[in-house]
């Protein structure tokens, strides 16, 4: 384990009220103490006002406010030290630079959290969860990256590792005594086992998709022949005029977008050109950026007047979210009716579609909640569900799946108890790759390299 001395700054660079520098190490009190300007020492969890000098008995740089922690105490589960200085990159550099010429060296990226991990102050997925607190960018996302680094996901996961680890005791339970009359009862639990854990795990690998979406946002693209009032969608959507609304058919020949939430989801909502054959160059270079917004986006709103017919366009953009996932929006409620829920139903098949008026603002709620439940794979998606929306996780998971899936083909084949123990052991590493039960350096690199400096 490294023993040496970190420090950085914690606190973004740029002008502000204070900026924070962290140390931490088993130098780390005596060699903030050097630079102070005083002789007592310094009591744990106490907070000292002083001047900092920019070495041991040099000038002074700041008047600053100090406190530290002792092992295993902090933050680290190393002594460390804080010290707080007024803002501005020259006064906490200086800061820094005191602090290091006295004894540390900079911190890597994420390298306090990893010394947490390494300390046993948080797990893998925890330590991963710090990152994604700092990173979040809406209210759902700071919520399921609290409940991560609450210790959820972890809890969860070492249960399904737990429940592997049980069946592959029933397995060498059954190798051990082979000689007695239980195998195939023993064989019988096993596979209930098994099957289970499957379950569970399967259940577990089913949140991604939502909970990334919870996370990350999404995209949701407008589509619809010209005039069908998509702009005017987008602006009821985003609460003021984002897009030019007039009755001149082909006014959009750009990606427009605007960013709304949908049920505590951040979505991009995209107005493009009007799906149709044209001859005009320009809108023609529209209808081909509208369809490669469709191909990004994890929802398209097929936009379709209700005061009109459908026609030969009106059929083209039902081709084009065919396959995909999409709400139909039946347009214009506020003008007498020409086409009817039932005619939309019968050009797209079975799918959510909404009525309402862009011009009234009628209908905005049930589009917003039929958004949420395409992008949320039609998963309830709450706080209260403990999912994954991480890469490693879900291949982590996945890898649990199909070791668990080989061990059911063994068991059932009724090839040697041994195989299927190997299968089991497989899947139990898996799922400790997530909390860092089994890690490698390579993966906790990876993990810790998203993190900022000072954190």
């Amino acid at each position: 384990m490294t023993r040496d001395t970190i420090a950085a700054i914690a606190t973004p660079l740029g002008q502000g009220g204070i900026a924070i520098v962290r140390v931490s190490g088993p130098e780390a009190c005596a060699i903030v103490a050097r630079l102070l300007e005083r002789d007592r020492p310094l009591r744990p969890r106490h907070v000292y006002v002083s001047k900092l000098r920019d070495h041991p008995g040099g000038s002074a740089i700041d008047e600053v406010l100090v406190f530290t922690m002792r092992a295993p105490h902090s933050y680290t589960g190393e002594d460390t030290a804080e010290i707080q200085c007024h803002g501005g990159s020259v006064v906490s550099g200086r800061v820094l630079q005191a602090v290091i010429e006295a004894g540390a060296r900079p911190a890597a990226p994420g390298e306090f959290t990893r010394r947490a991990f390494a300390n046993g102050r948080l797990d893998l997925a925890q330590a991963g969860a710090v990152a994604d607190l700092i990173a979040a960018r809406s209210d759902a996302a700071q919520r399921l990256a609290w409940s991560q680094l609450e210790g959820h996901l972890s809890t969860r996961v070492e249960t399904l590792r737990e429940s592997v680890v049980a069946a592959r005791a029933l397995c060498e339970a059954a190798i051990d005594f082979a000689d007695e009359d239980l195998p195939e009862l023993e064989n019988t639990r096993l596979a209930q086992e098994i099957a289970r854990v499957r379950d569970a795990v399967a259940a577990l690998a089913a949140t991604f998709a939502r909970t990334r979406v919870r996370y990350e946002g999404a995209r949701a693209v407008l589509v619809g022949r010209p005039n069908v009032g998509k702009s005017s969608m987008l602006n009821a959507l985003a609460g003021r005029e984002r897009a030019i609304v007039t009755p001149v058919a082909g006014t959009t020949r750009d990606v427009l977008e605007a960013a709304i939430t949908v049920c505590g989801v951040p979505v991009i909502v995209a107005d493009t050109a009007g799906l149709c054959e044209t001859d005009d160059l320009v809108e023609r270079a529209g209808v081909e950026r509208t369809r490669a917004a469709l191909a990004d986006a994890g929802c398209a709103l097929a936009v379709f007047d209700g005061s009109a017919a459908l026609d030969a366009a009106d059929r083209a953009v039902a081709a084009a979210v065919r396959g995909r996932p999409f709400v139909a929006i039946v347009n214009k409620r506020d003008l007498p009716a020409v086409t009817a829920t039932e005619d939309v139903v019968a050009l797209l098949g079975d799918a959510p579609i909404v009525e309402l008026s862009a011009l009234r603002g009628d209908g905005l709620g049930a589009l917003e909640a039929a958004i949420a439940r395409v992008l949320l794979a039609g998963g309830e998606g709450d706080d209260a569900e403990v999912g994954i929306f991480r890469e490693r996780h879900r291949d982590a998971v996945r890898r649990a799946a199909e070791n668990l899936a080989r061990a059911a083909q063994t068991l059932d084949a009724g090839a040697p108890l041994e195989l299927v123990a190997s299968d089991l052991a497989a899947a139990a590493d898996a799922l400790g790759t997530i909390t860092g039960v089994v890690t490698s350096e390579d993966v906790l690199d990876r993990v810790f390299a998203e993190f900022c400096i000072g954190k």
